[in-house]
């Protein structure tokens, strides 16, 4: 472990802790992760979403980085972070938890295009790093990672489009090779992919993040740091062939994550496969109080199969379709007619403008319930045909 001449008036030495993971032994593949693999790992829960709905990472021992996205209809007093946590049911051991005082956006994220894709939240009160909870390092603003650097992604989300993650809903990890920009604009879209993002997957396709994920890291490892290269964001279906899934490049927003924060920074590293591990040290960081655990051994195996191909009459009937392939960000959400809280984003912004003529549908519905069904069903047809051609 490395150590950092810090500057201040009473504290001189400070020992360098982000990118730690000492429970993390693995090489290469996964699915379900072995309790403290990824220290940094938090679940964020919503009274609007009734439990679990984004993931995101802690860069120090107040502040966790996630996706913008995943906040639009969610104000701090509704939020709850969880902190080494493995499972979604059941007792997790080594689990603490904080509520959030400040939400930060931002400023210039663009829901049409996703970009800018980031956001911070404040944790209600510091916590203490152990081998279970510890901050990530961060890709600082001149990290390269090129075509094929392998990349860690982590998440509660479904396990194929619609397809939610079984109980007792476990961590699940894997590795993706980056893509290049060029080569996944090219894949997803020409300038889909701006420079404020990166891509990941496998040609293949069968690896990749999916609803759920959204906001959750994706990781690479320098000598023993592990550095955060990316947000989840977003993209088209989930595992299928020649389309990556598609991240907020974390080394984008180095100036904008420490101006937000002001005081104890998160450690920025800079990433690139020429680095020595003489040269690899964090810019800034501050350690609490870090208790020690017992190693425990990993295995792995694999994380996501490709998506499940629908046919034509399920597709047109389907949340799974509307919600899922090419049309959502990589957090669920509740694809309905009646677009309440949570609704999908694209299918709402669609949709707005049918709902005086959906509340008359509901209207109906105690007058003359006939009419009513068939209203409903025309309205979901004519609503799905507008989003089959709808990119972000």
């Amino acid at each position: 472990m490395w150590r950092l001449t810090c500057v201040s008036l009473a504290l001189l030495l400070c020992v360098q802790v982000c990118g730690q993971a000492p429970l993390n032994t693995r090489i290469v593949g996964g699915v379900d992760a072995s309790e403290g693999s990824w220290p940094w790992q938090v679940s964020l829960h919503s009274s609007n979403f009734g439990g679990h709905f984004c993931g995101g990472s802690l860069i120090n021992s107040e502040w966790v980085l996630t996706a913008a996205h995943c906040l639009p209809d969610v104000s701090a007093s509704s939020l709850r972070v969880y902190l080494g946590r493995r499972t979604q049911q059941g007792v997790n051991a080594n689990e603490i938890s904080r509520n959030v005082t400040t939400i930060i956006v931002h400023t210039s994220y663009d829901r049409n295009t996703n970009n800018n894709d980031i956001a911070l939240l404040r944790l209600s009160s510091a916590v203490t790093f152990n081998n279970y909870i510890r901050p990530v390092c961060l890709a600082a603003q001149n990290s390269v990672f090129p075509s094929g650097t392998s990349s860690w992604i982590t998440g509660w989300g479904d396990v194929q489009s619609g397809v939610s993650l079984p109980d007792p809903g476990i961590l699940q990890e894997t590795m993706v090779p980056v893509v290049d920009n060029d080569q996944c604009n090219t894949l997803l879209g020409s300038g889909s992919v701006t420079s404020n993002m990166m891509c990941a997957g496998l040609m293949e396709g069968g690896k990749d993040t999916c609803q759920g994920d959204s906001g959750g890291p994706m990781v690479s490892k320098q000598c023993s740091v592990w550095v955060q290269s990316g947000i989840t964001s977003w993209g088209y279906g989930c595992a299928d062939p020649n389309a990556p899934g598609v991240y907020t490049r974390v080394s984008q927003y180095q100036s904008w994550i420490t101006n937000n924060i002001g005081q104890n920074l998160p450690g920025f590293v800079t990433f690139s496969p020429t680095s020595t591990c003489q040269s690899v040290s964090p810019t800034s960081t501050t350690s609490p109080t870090t208790t020690k655990t017992t190693t425990t051994p990993k295995t792995s195996t694999t994380l996501r199969t490709a998506t499940t191909t629908l046919s034509p009459n399920q597709a047109s009937n389907s949340c799974q379709r509307r919600c899922g392939e090419r049309s959502d960000f990589r957090n669920r959400c509740n694809c309905n007619h009646r677009c309440l809280i949570n609704c999908c984003w694209d299918y709402k912004k669609l949709c707005s403008k049918s709902r005086y003529t959906h509340k008359q549908v509901f209207i109906v519905l105690f007058s003359n319930s006939d009419f009513f069904f068939f209203s409903l069903e025309v309205f979901s047809s004519v609503c799905f045909l507008s989003l089959q051609g709808f990119s972000r």
